[in-house]
């Protein structure tokens, strides 16, 4: 009587054995199934008579978002989509390397609040891109990368300039993806584009392989064979070729939204707001200093201004916040901000941050409250657990916020004392600069000198872009934007080669404008073979070369700390008869015509007038802040 009782829980395993085998087995297939794409393809059919690619629908949404130039240097991974944006519209900039490509769609980003947008080919156009894409996420500039890449099926397998794109961008760029079907490019780069703009803005990467950019027909034709295979091996592979190929145009060309997705910027909360209203409301000697994000959108530079001028708080302007409150405002503060900083009792930090440029948080007295606001909670707080700390800590868009607090402190005032004190401090140094002008040099020109002769010439509808050490050290303390987003610096990278990428983009944004490009030598030296851009584009820009025949900045403190001049000598060097080589125009400063410095600064500006890139050598001694010197 035991043995069949005993049989039937051994039956019944089995059965529900047999049952989860089954099960699991189904749950392969399905699986396998929706990978290969088979459920998609039962619902979404291809055209295969279309002779639309991939590139169409990449221009389609770049139109969709307002982008008006695609820069970029040729390849035939990405011809589809150049070809593309071409016809809808965009203008298609073509440059002399990869680097200036992305270092113009950068420019674009922070003079327009848009997204830059630049486009290489795979492989070394993508690594010639990386120097460029991280000035961009350390500048926190929104813009987009379209990477080309080798075909779907044939990465991995040793393909023509088939690199592993993903991991180089990855630690570069706040989203990254890789498009594996045609009806995936629309919503990649909608979300692409979103992230770029929201939060801490930054640069983002999209990687289109090749066979999601060109047509069907010839896709089909490289990648099927020519005659139908024998053997069943063969025809598996066959069945898998094609099954691959319809499942990248399945449902392609089906309309899609193509429009901005909305953004996600961070704002401070009311309580934030109030406790920073109440704590300023307090100071006898207030301080505001602006970077960067302060600029960022949706508040326009105007409306920052103003705000900044109704507050009334002495302030210093950095990075693209330079210019914000024009020339020779009262409120401006230009030099000793280490000084100041010490003497304020509260401070605001409105997107600063306490990096090197602050010496990570030294220069802040501990006395003093430290109001910050930044997007980015993790560089707000950088180096507070050591030299410094904040009173409020408010991570929030800090254009908004500082509308906010001006709103909330109407009609406050603070004595004029304070702010005249700054400004003593700054006509003092002022009166320095004016005595190293006129100090001799054995030969060659006097920077200084030159540089105050370019801050009275300046228009005051130029944009100025600065790409240098040395000379555009001394210009960053004689120089001065005209305007809110008319100064354009690397940031806080400090990459040299930015110059005519910038200019580009910036010319290109602002045609009426004029562009002064203030170079280095050396720093230069990136940027001549642009001017062949300059001159098929027909785009005229200034360029200012301050050629004391070396790498000066690293020279001053390399030879009495090493005794060495070693790799820091360059020659004095015929930049505008190499400028001239190229199509545009050269002119040369020297002391064979130093009273002409004017004239010639007004020659060029008409050259530029006249629709000509130009390049003015000017062979200068050397400057040295430290002790007031000049040396040859």
């Amino acid at each position: 009587m035991e043995t069949p009782t005993a049989a039937a829980p051994a039956g019944c395993s089995f059965s529900s054995f047999l049952l989860l085998a089954f099960g699991t087995l189904v749950a392969a297939l399905l699986g396998a199934a929706h990978r290969l794409g088979l459920f998609y393809q039962l619902m979404h059919k291809v055209d295969k008579a279309s002779v639309r690619h991939g590139g169409e629908n990449v221009a389609a949404v770049l139109r969709a978002h307002g982008v008006r130039f695609l820069f970029t240097l040729v390849g035939g991974h990405i011809s589809p989509l150049l070809v593309a944006c071409e016809k809808l519209g965009i203008r298609v900039v073509d440059t002399r390397h990869e680097v200036t490509a992305v270092f113009a769609a950068d420019a674009v980003a922070r003079l327009t609040g848009t997204v830059g947008v630049a486009a290489v080919t795979a492989g070394p156009g993508l690594t010639n891109t990386v120097t460029a894409v991280k000035n961009a996420q350390i500048a926190q500039s929104p813009l987009l990368l379209l990477g080309g890449a080798a075909a779907t099926l044939l990465q991995n397998r040793g393909a023509l300039q088939a690199i592993d794109q993903m991991s180089l961008f990855q630690p570069l760029c706040k989203f990254c993806a890789s498009v594996r079907r045609v009806r995936d490019i629309v919503p990649t780069l909608r979300a692409a584009m979103a992230a770029a703009q929201s939060g801490t803005p930054g640069p983002v990467f999209v990687e289109l392989p090749i066979d999601v950019l060109y047509p069907y027909f010839m896709v089909q034709k490289e990648m099927m064979p020519a005659k139908p295979p024998k053997g069943l091996m063969g025809q598996g592979i066959s069945w898998y070729l094609q099954n691959h190929l319809t499942n990248l145009f399945a449902g392609a060309w089906e309309p899609q939204p193509e429009g901005p997705l909305p953004l996600d910027i961070p704002q401070a909360s009311p309580q934030q707001v109030q406790r920073c209203v109440e704590i300023l409301s307090r100071a006898k000697r207030p301080l505001m200093v602006l970077g960067s994000q302060a600029l960022l959108s949706p508040t326009p530079a105007d409306k920052l201004r103003a705000a900044v001028e109704t507050l009334g708080v002495p302030c210093f302007l950095g990075g693209m916040a330079r210019g914000l409150l024009g020339r020779n405002h009262p409120l401006h503060i230009r030099q000793n901000r280490s000084a100041a900083l010490k003497k304020a009792d509260v401070v605001v930090l409105a997107g600063t941050v306490c990096d090197f440029r602050l010496s990570y948080g030294r220069v802040l007295s501990r006395s003093s409250k430290i109001l910050i606001v930044n997007r980015n909670r993790e560089e707000m707080l950088l180096n507070s657990d050591i030299f410094w700390k904040p009173q409020e800590a408010v991570q929030g868009d800090v254009g908004s916020f500082v509308l906010k607090l001006v709103e909330g402190l109407q009609g406050q005032t603070w004595a004029p004392d304070w702010a005249e004190e700054l400004r003593e401090a700054d006509r003092q140094k002022e009166q320095t600069f004016r005595e190293k002008a006129e100090m001799p040099v054995a030969q060659h020109l006097n920077p200084v000198r030159v540089l105050q002769l370019v801050e009275d010439t300046l228009p005051d509808n130029s944009i100025l872009v600065v790409d240098g050490g040395d000379f555009v050290g001394t210009a960053a303390h004689l120089v001065q934007p005209r305007g809110p987003l008319r100064w354009l610096d690397p940031g806080a990278f400090g990459t040299l080669g930015v110059g005519a990428g910038f200019a580009l983009g910036a010319k290109l944004c602002r045609p009426d404008a004029e562009v002064w490009c203030l170079f280095g030598d050396g720093a230069f030296g990136y940027s001549l073979i642009e001017f062949d851009t300059f001159v098929r584009h027909k785009i005229p820009v200034m360029a200012l070369v301050g050629n004391d025949a070396g790498w000066t900045q690293i020279s001053r403190e390399q030879v009495p700390s090493l005794g060495s001049n070693v790799a820091c000598g360059l020659a004095y060097t015929d930049y505008h008869k190499a400028a001239m080589g190229l199509g545009a125009r050269g002119l040369l400063l020297s002391r064979e015509n130093e009273d002409q410095v004017v004239k010639v600064l007004h020659d060029a500006q008409q050259q530029c007038r006249d629709g000509h890139p130009v390049v003015v050598n000017i062979l200068i001694g050397r400057t040295d802040f430290r002790d007031g010197s000049i040396a040859v």
